[in-house]
């Protein structure tokens, strides 16, 4: 029954946030144990399409089909044993969106007519040569440069100690002086803030929409501050045996004490810190959540020289007693990014690739309304246009502003469904005036 009760508590973990992947693999290994191997072979459907291609997925996949088909199945299942495509389909030609069964010459950005002459296929491209051609272009031939950087994130789960600053994050002026305000003014100016009775006590949530650079800024305030930062995600802590999540909770804090000044960043807050009133049935989860408080606390454990960061893209989920003052007390909004964030993203995702009369400004100007992660995605989808098109002529080419405008035609704002919670939140459910800065921000988009 105990065993039952654990794959409840992951099942209904899984239903509030489908988008963990790796929650959903917990809730696969759990189903393996118990034999139910279609139920979780549907469960590996569903990973898969978020993560294509994840090896350990599509490990558990082959023991669940081996089990179905009548085969024993292994316990661990080696790198060797994951399945490895057969197909001779281009692989470029799939990244493009382009029909796999097309020929050669429909390949590339735009539609390219049969009578244009025989094209390269794939197989007859030759990559020596092309490698030679891309090599002659030195560096990024951009209309205009751009001095800064942003970078969009770096999950590592270890101690580092970060070289970034908040200069590196293009444009984001207003979440940089809400952080000097909140957090780095009264680390820097200690007297000061005594004199003003205030402190930099407590947590700092970093809220919005998926996507904007929330892990990267928490990375730049390390570097502000000359400290060690420690990210953590669920998957660090969550664990399928009861009282295990509460102990990871506990040695994660002590071992931020032990590295401090540390700048512990825990990512998906919601997840790990969801409501209790919403988890009656999760008995294990409440208990996560306590420990977390506990942690937290002042009164229970010193946290000297440990200044903790959250990320969450539904603060409205977070259980009130980690935003109470102590813990989560001071929230920040980190919104799409502005136009000369919008530059500087750009700008990274395209600067050790060919390209050719790139235009950051105008292109920039054209994308508002797209997150970090879209633009990423556009220089990719980009990219691979190039790349099909290449060998297709059998031509090497650099990147141009065609391929970019062809790519962005087909790219939509991921962040859509995000504002429509937030609108909601924004009308309903601020009442306390939690998220002024978010109704603020959203008047100014209308």
């Amino acid at each position: 029954m105990a065993d039952d009760q654990v794959l409840t508590d992951m099942l209904t973990m899984v239903d509030r946030s489908p988008g963990v992947v790796a929650l959903r693999v917990c809730v696969i290994e759990l189903l393996i144990e118990r034999g139910r191997y279609a139920d979780a072979l549907a469960h590996c459907g569903t990973a898969l399409g978020q993560e294509p291609g994840n090896v350990q997925v599509l490990g558990l996949m082959m023991r669940c089909t081996t089990a179905l088909s009548g085969g024993s199945v292994a316990t661990s299942v080696p790198d060797t044993a994951v399945p490895t495509p057969v197909s001779t389909v281009d692989p470029v030609a799939v990244r493009s969106g382009v029909d796999p069964a097309a020929p050669p010459s429909a390949v590339g950005p735009g539609a390219v007519p049969s009578e244009v002459g025989p094209a390269a296929s794939p197989s007859d491209f030759d990559w020596a040569a092309a490698e030679n051609e891309v090599g002659d272009i030195i560096e990024p031939a951009f209309v205009h440069g751009v001095p800064s950087e942003f970078v969009t994130d770096d999950d590592a789960a270890t101690v580092e100690r970060p070289t970034l600053r908040l200069a590196d994050v293009g444009g984001m002026s207003e979440v940089k002086q809400q952080l000097d305000l909140t957090l780095l003014g009264p680390l820097r100016n200690p007297e000061l803030a005594k004199a003003f009775g205030t402190s930099a006590r407590g947590g700092l949530l970093l809220y919005g929409p998926p996507g904007c650079g929330k892990t990267f800024i928490a990375s730049a305030v390390a570097g502000e501050l000359g400290a060690n930062f420690y990210p953590i995600e669920i998957t660090d802590i969550l664990d399928i045996y009861t009282g295990a999540s509460e102990r990871n909770v506990h040695s994660i804090f002590e071992m931020a004490r032990r590295n401090a000044p540390c700048v512990l960043f825990l990512d998906e807050v919601d997840a790990l810190g969801h409501k209790r009133s919403q988890m009656q049935a999760s008995s294990t989860m409440r208990t996560v959540v306590n420990q977390l408080l506990t942690e937290m606390d002042s009164a229970t454990h010193s946290n000297e020289g440990v200044f903790v960061l959250g990320a969450t893209n539904h603060p409205w989920d977070v259980d009130v007693a980690l935003r109470r003052p102590g813990r989560f007390d001071r929230m920040i909004f980190v919104g799409l990014p502005d136009l000369a964030a919008r530059t500087s993203i750009l700008h990274y995702h395209l600067r050790d690739r060919p390209v050719a009369g790139i235009d950051l400004n105008a292109l920039a100007t054209h994308t508002d309304g797209l997150s970090g992660a879209d633009l990423a995605h556009l220089c990719t989808s980009a990219t691979q246009l190039a790349m099909a098109d290449s060998m297709r002529s059998g031509e090497v080419r650099p990147i141009g502003m065609a391929d970019i405008r062809a790519a962005l035609s087909q790219i939509r704002p991921s962040t859509g469904a995000w504002f429509e919670s937030a609108r909601n939140v924004v009308e309903f459910a601020n009442g306390d005036g939690s998220y002024d800065d978010l109704a603020m921000y959203l008047k100014r988009r209308r």
